[in-house]
């Protein structure tokens, strides 16, 4: 009997040390994937002198995240006001050029990286010196 129970903890204590690692691979994933897309989105930039206007632009259109949704893309030069820019605790847009990031676990998302349904977010700021979670940004 306390074979069984013992077996049973280490079970549980492995399934959630497991978890945990598969996020951590699924944010390392994401973070790549960002890394891609950017230097693809760079190389168009050069070529054709203006950032793309959608991701199919870059061959990047139908990639996915980890979790399964769409990368999301927002060039700067063709949206009017900055409404849909993601944005700092300070309200500030978080890139000057464009913004690229993923809506992470949960697959909700809205612009200023302090909101509930954005924490979990893998974003692209500072015009691309970071790439990672919205609860780790601090401008």
């Amino acid at each position: 009997m306390l074979t069984i129970a013992i077996v049973g903890i280490l079970a549980t204590l492995a399934t959630a040390s497991y978890g945990r690692y598969r996020d951590r691979v699924r944010l390392a994933e994401a973070i790549l994937d960002i890394g891609h897309i950017q230097a693809a989105i760079s190389q168009f930039a050069i070529n054709n002198r203006g950032f793309p206007n959608t991701l199919n632009d870059v061959g990047k259109g139908g990639l996915r995240d980890p979790w399964g949704n769409p990368y999301e893309y927002v060039n700067h030069d063709d949206v009017r006001g900055n409404g849909k820019f993601r944005k700092d605790k300070s309200i500030v847009p978080i890139n000057s050029d464009y913004d690229l990031f993923s809506a992470g676990k949960d697959g909700l998302s809205v612009p200023p990286l302090t909101a509930r349904a954005s924490r979990d977010d893998i974003v692209r700021a500072n015009n691309g010196r970071f790439i990672g979670l919205a609860s780790d940004y601090d401008p």
